[in-house]
């Protein structure tokens, strides 16, 4: 069988303080909620054509040995691409919403080399904020 991979669909995150972290993608990257299932500990959130889903700890479909929330060990990074790109402008925006701010530097991803900046959501768990394509 042969298959295309078109995108990224989905990817989850874990986490220490779900409600917590909600806050911090609405308002730090305007992620509004999708879909809640709250009685799993499950919240999607909408991320362009994307979802950025959000566990909680101990959630029923946790499973311990894939990570653990909080200790920034539950993922390497999510890679978002952003519009418009204007690292200054990011950088000041997250800093308000008390991230921490990582490397800025010239990264390959999906549309190639491009500029990107690290950012950290409030559980440490890295965030790319990647920029268009150079011409």
């Amino acid at each position: 069988m042969h298959f295309t991979i078109r995108e990224i669909d989905h990817v989850v995150i874990r986490c220490i303080d779900l409600d917590n972290m909600i806050r911090f993608y609405q308002s730090a990257l305007h992620c509004p909620i999708e879909k809640e299932q709250r009685d799993i500990g499950l919240v999607q959130m909408r991320a362009g054509r994307s979802l950025i889903d959000l566990l909680a700890e101990g959630a029923s479909i946790d499973r311990p040995e894939n990570g653990q929330p909080g200790a920034g060990r539950n993922m390497d990074h999510l890679c978002l691409r952003v519009e418009p790109f204007d690292a200054n402008a990011l950088r000041t925006h997250f800093e308000q919403h008390g991230a921490l701010i990582g490397e800025q530097a010239r990264r390959y991803g999906a549309e190639g080399f491009g500029p990107s900046l690290y950012v950290f959501d409030p559980e440490g768990n890295m965030i790319e904020l990647k920029g268009p394509p150079e011409a």
